[in-house]
């Protein structure tokens, strides 16, 4: 019989208390972090699956004192609010439909329903939360021991039911996986056009999602090769994932922490209109947008004044330009961008009128600031005079 390692999760007061009041033998560990915890890599985020229907799953809890909110309820899940962090609690399920976008489900009464309708067989491991002992109904062990993404059953059916397991697939394979699954990489193949049906939010996810991870270099090389990528990133041809491969190697060679809108930038010309389009397709937050197009406005002068590129675009900007460029990035990494010692109101105050020989003076001023290295309030004190009896 095999068991989940104890980790420092597995003895959370909080968890034990949301257990007891569920009831014994009505809820198991699923998911991640089973997953993880066999790995031995740390657990983020804690999933339940009960036998309970929701409404018993919320009145118990409630009874327990514990906060539970009912975010996705018509689905089965309801989220506890612990001490420790949410736990999902969902109701076991089957699935009576699916059309590639959407699934209708039914509650169900045994485990390996459950498991059935999950993705891959490595996330369909369930943990007893008090004998730690796994339950394995499709070999998700063995995968897990041989660094494989499989699905669980027919692989075109899997994706057939959701078409976003495509992109799952190369996140998990690229996150843990080792050896391919050759069903799988025909049938992402061949199903690849039905990403094409699916919102654009969804693909934007997963898409960051697996440029995020340490090296997804070789997964999305497969993808283009694959005819998978141009379905749901055509500007990412061979030549722009070499230069993210190269891009990244700086990155590990820098120290510089992964960050998927500037793998996302490295796959895309250097074109800040291009990079407008993609995040508007993506739906990209506002944030992720302004770093991707100012990423696209790389150019090879950028390496040349970190500082004072830093100054102009913002130090993740300036990260990302440099980085790209194959520079070392750790002169602007944790610099603290100055501020211009001076306002308008001073050079007014010195008899000029305000209008625009004031804003003439300010960025001249500026400009020499910026070129000797930002020196201090003194020092712009003496730019300014200087400009001042040159006019």
């Amino acid at each position: 019989m095999a068991e989940l390692p104890k980790a420092e999760w597995t003895t959370r007061a909080d968890l034990a208390a949301l257990v007891a009041a569920l009831g014994e033998g009505t809820v198991r560990w699923v998911g991640g972090a089973v997953r993880d915890t066999l790995l031995g890599e740390a657990v983020h985020d804690i999933d339940a699956a009960t036998t309970l229907p929701p409404e018993t799953v919320i009145e118990r809890l409630k009874n327990a004192d514990i906060r539970v909110v009912p975010t996705g309820i018509d689905h089965g899940t309801v989220t506890a609010v612990l001490d420790g962090g949410p736990v999902e609690v969902t109701t076991l399920r089957k699935d009576v439909s699916t059309d590639g976008r959407r699934a209708t489900v039914e509650f169900a009464s045994e485990w390996r329903d459950d498991a059935a309708r999950r993705d891959f067989t490595i996330n369909a491991l369930y943990a007893d939360p008090e004998t730690l002992e796994i339950h394995d109904y499709f070999g998700g062990m063995a995968d897990l021991a041989m660094r494989r993404v499989r699905f669980i059953g027919s692989a075109r059916a899997r994706i057939q039911e959701d078409h976003l397991r495509i992109l799952r697939y190369y996140r998990f394979q690229a996150r843990f996986g080792a050896e391919l699954d050759a069903e799988a990489e025909d049938a992402c193949a061949e199903l690849a056009e039905t990403l094409m049906g699916l919102s654009r939010e969804r693909v934007g996810w997963e898409l960051l999602n697996l440029l995020g991870l340490r090296d997804p270099s070789p997964t999305l090389a497969r993808m283009q090769a694959r005819g998978v990528l141009p379905v749901v990133l055509p500007e990412a041809g061979a030549r722009e994932i070499e230069h993210m491969e190269i891009m990244i190697e700086t990155e590990q060679m820098y120290g510089v922490p992964p960050n998927a809108v500037r793998r996302l930038a490295a796959l895309l010309p250097p074109v800040p209109s291009i990079a407008e389009t993609v995040a508007a397709r993506l739906r990209l937050s506002r944030a992720q947008r302004e770093r991707l197009v100012c990423a696209a406005g790389r150019n090879p002068m950028d390496g040349r004044d970190a500082h004072s590129l830093a100054y102009e675009l913002g130090t993740d900007c300036a990260i990302d330009r440099i980085v790209m460029l194959g520079g070392d990035p750790t002169a602007v990494s944790g610099w603290e961008v100055p501020n211009f010692p001076l306002k308008g109101g001073q050079i007014v105050s010195r008899g000029v009128t305000a209008g625009p020989e004031v804003a003439r003076i300010l960025r001249e001023v500026e400009r020499r600031w910026i070129s000797e290295g930002f020196p201090s309030e003194t020092r712009v004190q003496q730019l300014l005079e200087e400009e001042l009896t040159g006019r």
